[in-house]
């Protein structure tokens, strides 16, 4: 735990997502040297969640809110506007460790059961090119833990994507241009322990499935991310400041990004379609979480034991191009 630090709020991830991440053994814990990140009931934490508060401000280095936006370290229920109703766990090397270039290979088996998200991503340690996306984000592995989720809509368990977030603004995001699926052929990633990587250096990157060779999405640095955003979005036309200007990298993807391993459920951000066959909310509704938590008798079912956990045997971090610090490159578990 002094390299892997918890995030403790209830923001919602920026997706208003339906869970509150903690420190909490249940939620996240070590067992036959496999981490697990386990999804659990906020209810059979502090009871009711349709009324009273929900604190995370808290007072020690373990248990300090870590994101107060969207009412993140303090939100009240009520019989509409429910309290998260999921409790789950998000760590992050924030504050310990980062790395610009280099290669990284997180050996995991990915979580079965309706609506949860899991996640293997970065993001940058100081946002220096600006707020998100303009500093960028490099998500490295994303799923769905549905069994049955459609393959026209992303998947579900059979599949993850890869995907870099980046952008002038939030609403002019371009990630469609640098975003990549991975299919089985059989069976689903909840079956077994596979690998996923990432390559990055000052010429470009590539996320892989268990070997270098099986590339699953590869973003070469040829041209600058301005250039090409704006030949699809048309950013000079619409008046958008260039926020790398002037940078000599391949900005924004030339600085030091952090590493973080999540297990997320729901939201209402589009990253579950409603489209979706069964899904018991819609993304425009207000009660979002209340509709989801309503519905438990319908997605609860898929949630078996340590099957609906994210598990990670091993996380690896080398250096290339004497790029990363070779004070705290290396491998951690």
């Amino acid at each position: 735990m002094s390299k892997w630090k918890h995030e403790i709020t209830e923001s919602g991830g920026g997706n208003w997502e339906f869970e509150v991440y903690v420190n909490n053994r249940s939620n996240s814990f070590v067992k036959n040297s496999i981490l697990y990140i386990k999804p659990t009931f906020t209810a059979d934490w502090i009871g009711a969640i349709d009324r009273g508060s929900l604190d995370l401000w808290g007072g020690e280095p373990s248990d300090v809110c870590t994101g107060n936006q969207f009412g993140g370290c303090r939100r009240e229920g009520s019989a509409e506007n429910i309290l998260p109703p999921i409790q789950s766990a998000r760590l992050r090397t924030a504050e310990t460790f980062a790395l610009k270039y280099g290669r990284v290979e997180v050996r995991a088996k990915l979580p079965r059961g309706d609506w949860l998200w899991p996640a293997i991503w970065m993001l940058p340690l100081y946002n220096p090119y600006g707020n998100w996306p303009a500093s960028g984000e490099i998500d490295i592995m994303e799923s769905r833990g549905n069994a049955n989720y459609p393959r026209a809509l992303g998947g579900g368990v059979e599949s993850f994507g890869s995907t870099l977030h980046w952008g002038p603004h939030y609403a002019l995001n371009a990630w469609s241009l640098t975003h990549a699926e991975k299919w089985l052929p059989s069976g689903t990633f909840a079956d077994a322990f596979h690998t996923y990587g990432l390559y990055w250096d000052h010429r470009g990157l590539y996320t892989y499935l268990d070997d270098p060779t099986n590339v699953v999405m590869s973003v070469n640095f040829t041209q600058s991310f301005w250039d090409l955003g704006d030949r699809l979005h048309h950013w000079k036309a619409r008046g958008q400041d260039n926020p790398w200007e002037g940078a000599t990298g391949p900005a924004p993807f030339d600085q030091k990004f952090f590493l973080i391993m999540n297990l997320a459920v729901g939201g209402t951000g589009g990253y579950f379609s409603d489209a979706a066959p069964n899904k018991p909310w819609k993304d425009s509704s207000p009660f979002a979480p209340r509709d989801f938590w309503n519905a438990r008798n319908r997605w609860m079912p898929t949630w078996k034991g340590l099957d609906c956990a994210l598990q990670v045997d091993s996380v690896r971090v080398w250096a290339i191009d004497g790029e990363t610090d070779p004070n705290t490159a290396g491998y951690y578990r």
